[in-house]
């Protein structure tokens, strides 16, 4: 395609400039004939704008009060920065984005809104450079196309500077590399740095009909040559609508299209064929596209083309930025095959901005920095910005710290014995253990680190490099003194280490604190004791550790003994409480039966003369068609005390109970077959005609069989019956109407199980364990619904499901549940909605951690004040400052009491089990018992 000339681009630019003339008269028109309409409202306009001014004011002076005290609020950031720009503070704003910049990540939107308003308000040459310092940073956030187009735009105006040219071929050059295989948008950048040498070409070529000189034709040939270039870079680059490139590279070269580059672009667009899939799956697919995206970069990985991987990865993280995982792989790929330095950092650190809550995410660059040799000081920074991220569990600082002590102990040369390095190795241990004491325990209620693993790996780095067996047992000793004491392989650990190290005198000595302290392995640690004294010991130390293995042995079967005798007659009197119960209950039901038969005869119309059976009082049992009469008899006979003449009622001895037992038996519905049935329950007791509701809530589900509503003796409805079909399939339909609201009422449908040939069997299993994937949402309004909630939720992930929790009436509780498509979502959603305002409520948002069911819970059990205290998991930056008890830290630490194990070491007359507080369950089994 031939250039532009002179003339066609300044006949060009004449005809810009007379639209733009028309378009500002046009608008200068506008304005006076809004002036001149508006004058009789100018005033009431003036007094709303005012009151708006006041109102957004207020509203940047909340938020900016809010940010103080929870800088890491991004939501708040994005609110603020919206308001400053719609009132105009410039220096307000450019403050706001500069403090949002430092703590997270722009997006592609806010950073190009910034950048355009820097643009306008910095038309000085002078002040270019803080805008080409801001592109830099915005192209360090993201792989974005849109800003690379941008910055080079941007360049091109300043081209009349000195060395402009060069500068702006430079930031064209790094565009087509950062985002130039971007296949669907970096044919933009192509054709953008394609037009600005076109427009360079029509500046060095003659006016037409002038012979151009030897320098001038150079010039020519050489532009010439770098378009020829371009043209055989992009179309070596498999992209969308590569084939309209081809097709314009034909029209402008000259001496038509070499063969090598025919050759590569056949090759570009094989490769474009095979990448069209992942495309097209991409365009069709609903955001985050994590799935596509993963497919993608697994063709990319096979394929093997690191600038392709990386653009791909680049791809999906812009889309996917709260991803750890996908952050993840991608440093891995990073650190493990290309392996270049500003490259491997670069992404490191754009890891930890987008997931600081993520602890694998820092302690990989924490690995990385030092792979690299990044100086003392830029480790020590990014490990103390790690500890300020927030992370999720206890045991996750106790992993940042391991590695960042790792990181120290590499750096010591133990070859001396004394250096500024391995003070500060001994300095940062000490300081670890105190940040675990005083910082974790207090957020998380826990140390992290039970075993006390940072304090064995201190211990043995004390022994094996610097030969100080002293320090190493001062730290095993309060490592036991931390409740390890009676676990054996702790102290099996202590026996390796003096083994190593130590001396067979503190051997003996451990294995000896072993036997008396364990309780979980004691047979294991006394044949480790005898096995050491057979190998190293004297007779005198054989005999003493026989006497001590059998001793402690003897001790721990008779405890074992005593503690089967307990739980064997706790069971054996559950037993017999459980009989009991279930014997009462079958007696005063028969007994209810037998009365409910003898009030419900019928009396005779005469007085004399015979009787059959057909004269006998009867009573109903099923609906409709399938009711039957049976004939009912009381403790005075089948007629009571309208027996004929002549009529012996019954003995009460083994009559009674056979017609206790018949009632008993009558009282189930004959006709339930449990793998037809559903139990229908939680109806209003003011339904009218169950039977025929049911049927018509039911019908759809399959043919039914019987319904049967349950009636109490004054035949008023119970708010429950059975629907049987016939067939099996209608049952799994039916229970998809569970929790179905029926006149104002949840509608409970469940299986139907008989309970006492299933007596395990249960409807409904709390989940005990927390769920990390799932949100727990109080404070709602209870106008809330279902609805406005998953509106409420889905821009901080993929919602699988939403559950209101409501009263058995219906009436919502204010409480919901929320669960996410992983657990990052989750944790995200729970640092930006808690303390959010839903319809002036302050709602609470936490990590969904059900509290502990487990056999205590049951009446009769005895339950510890500390089983009783609710659990709480917080979000993912942990509790707030203003969670933190405000009790001195002295008055949290409990004294150990007399008799307990101190120093590794047993008080003489303690024993394994402990004294715990009696429950009223406890009393009352007292009270029973006497």
């Amino acid at each position: 395609m031939a250039a532009p000339s002179n003339a066609e681009q300044t006949q060009w630019q004449d005809m810009e400039e007379e639209e733009a003339g028309m378009e500002e008269r046009e608008m200068e028109s506008n304005e006076d004939e809004e002036e001149g309409m508006g004058v009789e409202n100018s005033d009431d306009e003036d007094d709303d704008s005012s009151e708006d001014e006041k109102e957004n004011e207020a509203e940047i002076q909340r938020l900016e009060e809010q940010l103080s005290i929870n800088a890491f609020d991004y939501n708040c950031h994005v609110d603020l920065i919206k308001l400053l720009k719609q009132e105009g503070e410039l220096s307000r704003l450019r403050k706001a984005r500069q403090k949002m910049s430092e703590l997270f990540p722009l997006t592609e939107e806010i950073w190009l809104d910034w950048l355009k308003d820097e643009i306008r308000l910095t038309e000085e040459e002078s002040n270019r450079e803080k805008v080409y310092e801001l592109f830099e940073r915005a192209v360090k956030d993201y792989i974005c196309p849109e800003i690379w187009l941008e910055y080079a735009q941007y360049s091109i105006g300043g081209m009349g500077l000195p060395g402009g040219m060069d500068k702006v071929r430079a930031i064209f050059e790094r565009a087509v590399t950062a985002v130039g295989l971007h296949m669907t948008k970096g044919q933009t950048v192509w054709e953008a740095y394609r037009e600005f040498e076109n427009a360079i070409l029509s500046t060095v070529q003659p006016p037409p009909g002038r012979i151009p000189s030897r320098e001038e034709q150079e010039l020519q040939n050489t532009q010439l040559e770098r378009i020829h270039t371009l043209f055989r870079r992009q179309l070596a680059v498999p992209l969308m609508d590569m084939e309209a490139t081809y097709a314009e590279y034909e029209e402008w070269a000259e001496h038509g299209v070499p063969e090598t580059v025919i050759h590569q672009y056949k090759k570009a667009v094989q490769q474009m064929a095979k990448c069209r899939p992942f495309e097209e799956a991409l365009l069709v697919a609903e955001p985050p596209k994590l799935a596509e995206y993963q497919a993608y970069i697994d063709f990319e990985l096979k394929e093997g083309d690191p600038a392709r991987i990386q653009i791909t990865f680049e791809r999906t993280l812009a889309e996917n930025c709260l991803v750890p995982d996908m952050w993840a792989k991608y440093s891995t790929y990073l650190d493990r095959q290309l392996k270049i330095k500003d490259m491997v950092l670069s992404t490191h650190e754009r890891a930890v901005r987008n997931c600081p809550w993520t602890m694998g995410l820092w302690k990989s660059y924490l690995l990385a920095l030092e792979r690299h040799g990044a100086d003392h000081h830029t480790v020590s920074d990014v490990f103390e910005k790690a500890l300020n991220a927030g992370f999720i569990q206890a045991t996750d600082y106790v992993d940042i710290w391991q590695a960042y002590l790792d990181y120290l102990r590499r750096r010591v040369d133990f070859s001396k014995e004394s250096s500024k390095e391995l003070e500060e190795l001994r300095g940062a241990f000490s300081r670890s253990l105190d940040y675990m004491k005083q910082d974790v325990e207090e957020r998380f209620g826990e140390s992290g680190d039970p075993s006390c693993v940072i304090m064995q790996i201190w211990a043995r780095i004390e022994a094996l490099h610097c030969k100080n067996m002293q320090k190493a047992r001062e730290l095993w000793d309060n490592i036991m003194t931390k409740g390890n004491a009676k676990y054996a392989n702790m102290w099996l650990e202590y026996y390796n280490l003096e083994r190593s190290y130590g001396d067979s005198t503190h051997c003996r000595k451990a294995l000896h604190r072993a036997v008396q302290c364990t309780s979980d392995y004691p047979e294991h640690v006394c044949e480790v004791l005898l096995t050491f004294e057979r190998v190293e010991g004297s007779l005198e130390d054989w005999d003493a550790a026989v006497q001590k293995t059998e001793t402690r042995l003897n001790r721990v079967n008779e405890q074992r003994a005593k503690a089967a005798v307990k739980e064997a007659n706790l069971a054996r009197q559950e037993e017999e409480r459980v009989e009991q119960r279930r014997k009462v209950k079958a007696d005063k039901k028969a007994q209810k039966k037998v009365q409910k038969g003898g009030r419900a005869g019928e009396k005779r119309r005469a007085e004399h003369g015979d009787w059959n059976e057909d004269s006998a009082p009867k009573r109903h049992r099923g609906n409709g068609d399938t009711a039957t009469d049976e004939y009912m008899e009381t403790e005075t006979g089948l007629f009571g005390k309208n027996a004929p003449p002549g009529y012996k009622p019954a003995s009460t001895g083994a009559k009674r109970a056979e017609v206790a037992a018949q009632a008993q038996k009558d009282d189930k519905p004959e006709f339930r077959d449990d793998h037809t049935s559903v139990f229908i329950s939680n109806l209003t007791y003011t339904l009218e005609e169950p039977e025929a509701k049911l049927r018509t809530l039911f019908e759809t589900c399959g043919p039914i069989k019987q319904i049967r509503p349950v009636f109490s003796n004054k035949g008023s409805f119970k708010g429950y019956g059975y629907v049987q079909f016939e067939s099996p399939v209608s049952v799994a339909e039916a229970l998809k109407l569970d929790r179905k609201e029926v006149e104002g009422r949840p509608m409970f449908v469940s299986p139907c199980v008989d309970k006492n040939k299933n007596p395990d069997f249960k409807v409904f299993k709390y989940n005990t364990s927390i769920e990390k994937h799932k949100i727990f949402i109080s404070g709602l309004p209870f106008s809330c619904t279902k609805e406005q909630l998953e509106e409420l939720c889905k821009s901080h992930g993929t919602i699988k499901e939403v559950r209101l929790v409501t009263y058995r009436s219906g009436k919502p509780k204010g409480l919901a549940y929320v669960e996410f498509a992983d657990e990052v979502q989750a944790s995200q959603a729970v640092l930006k909605m808690d303390g959010i305002d839903v319809e002036d409520n302050k709602i609470s948002v936490a990590i969904s951690n059900p509290p502990r069911r487990n056999p205590a819970d049951k009446p009769g059990s005895s339950r510890t004040m500390t089983e009783l205290m609710p659990r709480q998991a917080f979000g993912a930056r942990g509790r707030g400052r203003t969670q933190l008890s405000l009790l001195p830290r002295s008055l949290h630490r409990q004294t150990a009491p007399a008799g307990k194990v101190e120093n590794g070491n047993a008080a003489e007359g303690a024993t394994n089990a402990e004294t715990k507080p009696l429950s009223n369950s406890d009393f009352a089994r007292m009270l029973l018992n006497k």
